[in-house]
């Protein structure tokens, strides 16, 4: 009894950290044109999108100056971010799946979180 409360007793503990330590990765939401929205988490290297309650793993693309881009290939999923705004395209599909998305920063005139730590931005 005792080493079947301790198994599950540590289960659960293991559980715990590791809802902890993924939890520790701010989300951020992305509101769009149409009522459509995703979230992204990640650094300016490496996204994780979800998307229509599935997640997948974006990798940085060299893009143009004072832009971002971050593709999946076997996805199709591909994300431009600007200063003011991002795309989300399934270039597979050949659409536009959201346009003019935002963070509540980018919003506030800041500018998105993915710039963190990246070449500067020059805005106009």
């Amino acid at each position: 009894m005792k080493k079947s409360l301790l198994t599950i007793g540590l289960a659960i503990a293991c559980l715990m950290g590791a809802t902890n330590a993924s939890a520790d990765e701010e989300a951020f939401t992305w509101s769009c044109q149409d009522s459509k929205q995703f979230k992204t988490t990640g650094s300016s290297e490496k996204v994780r999108l979800t998307w229509e309650a599935k997640t997948y793993d974006l990798e940085r693309q060299t893009s143009l100056p004072g832009s971002l881009r971050y593709k999946n290939m076997n996805s199709g999923f591909d994300l431009v971010v600007l200063g003011n705004k991002a795309m989300l395209f399934n270039i597979k599909a050949g659409v536009r799946l959201a346009d003019f998305c935002q963070t509540a920063d980018m919003k506030a005139g800041k500018l998105p979180h993915l710039f963190a730590g990246t070449e500067p931005f020059v805005q106009n």
